[in-house]
């Protein structure tokens, strides 16, 4: 509800929107000093931005492992052994802490999907 206490009117408010559209859509940062900006994460920031952080075994865990890993496996790479997941994830640059934990993985298995990959990476196999 509009109470009319603005301190523009209603067409140089219209004015300003059309004027900032292109900047805020840019993707870049839309101030002049640098400072102003947030900062990017680290690398070794813990991933609390997605959820609970859950211990081994936790759906919070499964979740995140079934993230990381359909991020750079496809179907392409189903089905398949520990062995050739790990190579799989070598070629597309994966974090090097998941493709030990694939590459660890009992090498008699056979993962059909990202689904079954990560239940037995969260140690729900």
């Amino acid at each position: 509800m509009q109470r009319g206490n603005d301190r523009l009117s209603v067409h140089r408010d219209e004015e300003m929107k059309h004027e900032l559209r292109n900047q805020l859509r840019s993707g870049h940062p839309t101030r002049a000093d640098e400072w102003h900006d947030p900062e990017p994460a680290a690398d070794d920031d813990p991933e609390v931005w997605s959820g609970p952080v859950g211990g081994l075994g936790s759906p919070a865990s499964l979740e995140r492992n079934r993230l990381e890993l359909a991020r750079h496996l496809g179907r392409h790479a189903f089905p398949a052994k520990p062995g050739e997941l790990a190579r799989a994830l070598r070629r597309s640059n994966a974090p090097g802490g998941l493709v030990d934990a694939v590459a660890g993985l009992r090498h008699g298995e056979r993962y059909e999907n990202v689904q079954q990959l990560a239940k037995a990476l969260s140690g729900g196999a």
